[in-house]
Order: C-alpha cells, then sequence, then structure tokens
C-alpha cells in the first residue's frame, strides 16, 4: 500500500488542520491559541498530555508502559513576516506568518498520532509541539522541563521546496551548522558635516568594518570548511547634515567546525580593535552564542532510513550533498540524546522552488500524506528496534 493509501483516511483532518495553524500564527513564546488547537485534537484522538501554559510546550502521550520510549517533534511558533500568497486561508494576522511550515509539522505529527492512536504499537509515543524554535530556543525550555527524562531517541523533520513531494533527505553526522549572532557598537566622535575634520564620523568606520568584515570567509577561512558571515543590520546617524557619533552592526555567524569558529570570533575582535585605533575610536564587539550544530547519530539514522525507504522507496530517498548553512534548535535535543532530522520534500513537480521564510513560502499539501506516514512507520520501527535491544 501507498503512502498516500496509507493517509487517505487522514488526509482531510491534517489540511484542516494545518490550514488553522496557517491562518492563526503566532510568534515564539506567544502560541496559546496553537497550544488549544492542538490540544483539542489530542483530545479527540484520546490521547493524554501535558501543558503548563503559555509559553511552553505540549505534549502529547500514547500509553504509559515501562517500554521504551520515543519522541516526534514539531513547533508552534510563526515567524515575523507579512505574507504574500494569496492563498484562501492566508494569514490573518498582520505581519506574522508561518513562512517556515511549522504548520505543516503540526498537521503531520498530529496525524502520525492519529495513525498511532489508532493501532497503537509497543511502547509510548511523546509528540513533542514547541515553542520558539526560530527565535528563543524553545528546545531548550522542553529539556528543562524534564518532559523528555528517558525518552530513548528524538526524531523531527523539516518540510523543504528543495525535495519533491515524494522524496525525504536522510543523513548521519552533521546536517546543519552552528550559528551565533554578533553586535558592534561603534562610536566615534559627531559633528557638522560641514566640518569632518573634527569629527570621528561612525558612518564611515561601519562601511569600513564590513568590507574588512567580509574578507575573513573569503580570505581567511579554508574553502573546504562551510561558513558564513552575513551582516543583516546597519544603524547610524540622525540627520543628513550631521556628521554620526554613534554606529551598530548586526549579523550572524554560521560554521560548521569549532576552529573555524574560533578563528571567525577572534577576527571580529581583532578587525574592530584595529579600526578602532585606526580611526580613533571606541568599538565593542558582543557574541552570543546560537544553537549548536544539528548532528544526526548513526543508528538513528539508520532507523530513519528504513523508515523513509519503506514510505517513498529508493526512488525517493535523497542523499545530503552538504550541510545546511541554516541553523535549527533541533540541535539541543540531540546533544542530550540520540536522535534524527530529516528533510522532507515539499514541492509539486511543477512549482518552483521558494525558500524557506520566504513571505510567499507554500507547500503543497500532499506532502502531509508522506511526513504523516514516515512519522508513524519511524515511530514502529524505533520501538520495535529498542524493545529487542532491551532482551
Amino acid at each position: 500500500m501507498s503512502y498516500a493509501e496509507k493517509a487517505a483516511k487522514f488526509f482531510p483532518r491534517m489540511v484542516e488542520l494545518r490550514r488553522a495553524f496557517h491562518r492563526h500564527p503566532e510568534l515564539a513564546f506567544e502560541e496559546e491559541h496553537t497550544a488549544r488547537g492542538i490540544i483539542q485534537e489530542l483530545k479527540r484522538l484520546g490521547l493524554g498530555y501535558t501543558y503548563a501554559g503559555k509559553g511552553s510546550a505540549v505534549i502529547g502521550r500514547l500509553r504509559d508502559g515501562r517500554m521504551p520510549t520515543i519522541a516526534l517533534r514539531a513547533e508552534m511558533d510563526a515567524l515575523p513576516a507579512t505574507e504574500n500568497t494569496d492563498l484562501p486561508f492566508a494569514s490573518a494576522v498582520a505581519g506574522k506568518m508561518h513562512a517556515s511550515g511549522h504548520d505543516v509539522h503540526m498537521a503531520m505529527v498530529l496525524g502520525a498520532a492519529a495513525m498511532l492512536a489508532e493501532s497503537p504499537p509497543e511502547g509510548n509515543v511523546l509528540f513533542v509541539f514547541q515553542p520558539a524554535e526560530e527565535r528563543g530556543g524553545g528546545a531548550r525550555v522542553v529539556l528543562n522541563s524534564g518532559a523528555l527524562d528517558g525518552v530513548a531517541a528524538v526524531f523531527g523533520g523539516q518540510v523543504t521546496h528543495h525535495y519533491r513531494v515524494g522524496e525525504i533527505m536522510v543523513a548521519d553526522g552533521l546536517i546543519n551548522a552552528k550559528s551565533d549572532r554578533f553586535a558592534i557598537h561603534v562610536k566615534g566622535r559627531g559633528g557638522r558635516g560641514v566640518r569632518p575634520h573634527e569629527a570621528a564620523d561612525a558612518v564611515v568606520i561601519a562601511s569600513m568594518l564590513i568590507g574588512a568584515i567580509q574578507t575573513m570567509v573569503s580570505r581567511e577561512i579554508d574553502p573546504i570548511h562551510p561558513s558564513v558571515v552575513t551582516i543583516g543590520r546597519l544603524e547610524a546617524g540622525s540627520a543628513p547634515d550631521v556628521i554620526a557619533e554613534c554606529a551598530v552592526i548586526e549579523g550572524t555567524i554560521r560554521t560548521t567546525l569549532r576552529e573555524v569558529r574560533a578563528h571567525l570570533h577572534k577576527g571580529l575582535e581583532r578587525i574592530a580593535n584595529s579600526f578602532a585605533e585606526l580611526h580613533d575610536a571606541c568599538i565593542d564587539v558582543d557574541i552570543n552564542t546560537g544553537y549548536p550544530p544539528v548532528v544526526n547519530t548513526k543508528h538513528e539514522t539508520q532507523i530513519c532510513y528504513r523508515a523513509a525507504r519503506e514510505v517513498v522507496g529508493d526512488q525517493g530517498l535523497m542523499r545530503m550533498d552538504h550541510p545546511s548553512m541554516g541553523s535549527e534548535d533541533f540541535s539541543c535535543y540531540l546533544k542530550e540524546m540520540p536522535g534524527c532530522y530529516v528533510r522532507i520534500g515539499a514541492r509539486a513537480q511543477e512549482n518552483q522552488y521558494v525558500p524557506l521564510h520566504s513571505p510567499e513560502f507554500d507547500v503543497d499539501e500532499e506532502v502531509m500524506k508522506v511526513g504523516a506516514v514516515y512519522f508513524d512507520t519511524l515511530a514502529r520501527h524505533a520501538l520495535l528496534d529498542y524493545t529487542r535491544s532491551l532482551f
């Protein structure tokens, strides 16, 4: 039986859920309405749950025995973006949008929950609907709550246009890069625009800093080691004819190797100190550590590989050419327990590629059939595997 046939009974409800989530997006740690919708569905399925209120995760529970326990994770939060899709169920909340597919992830995991509830496997399954994946590290909230204590492994995934519907990418080892954010505060000396010799222009200093920072990756890092430094924000000045005294530069660093990350951190400090001396200014660098890299464990990857192969066949199994430079807080789970994170194709054959986080991002809803059957199959494979290891 194909994945489409297996999911046919549950598909209309998944569509209904996905569209309701999509229509009412909520940002990190604000996911109260979303959580209520998930709880309502878990109750309908006859599943237990825990929820500590706004800002926490909804944890659905299938069975409560002494057998092994696995966790399936989905994210509840949306992005601060203005939707531009013209969908009949487009976001009804100005400036907020499910542009990263989290609405789809929730619907798929709930679809898998329905399948597992209808024919329960031997073992326990936790359905983890976490807050704040995009911003705020919601995975840490889940871990700190103790909800995953004793879990044998955790599994998750991301819908993407990099692959078509009916394709699943499974790979072990490094999957996503480590992320850091930085802010550089430049303080020069303000003055009149007509007397630049009396000032230390923060705009000029910041502009030169940006150019120098961009050479770190291109001229200091071995090209075979993926790394990215991007300046996303520059703020300076108060009037066209006034030399700016202060400027703020903000950006992100993405790396896959610890030594490359350390070099880029030191490089920011080195360049900032040099420009401060050159321009007789004060420059401070603040670096905030972000999510660690996503590193799938080998055994759990093999379980996912077998499940994906059963669902989409050899023709639908995709290999990873190189790690993504995007960050993902699923990495926080993988620092504490085994697990595997996959990518699930969400692009229709005839559609053009649209990147995640785009105001135009949408999916072919057929992907929910693939995802739900995959998570259902994965849960059964994993529980059987861990049960055998106990004896």
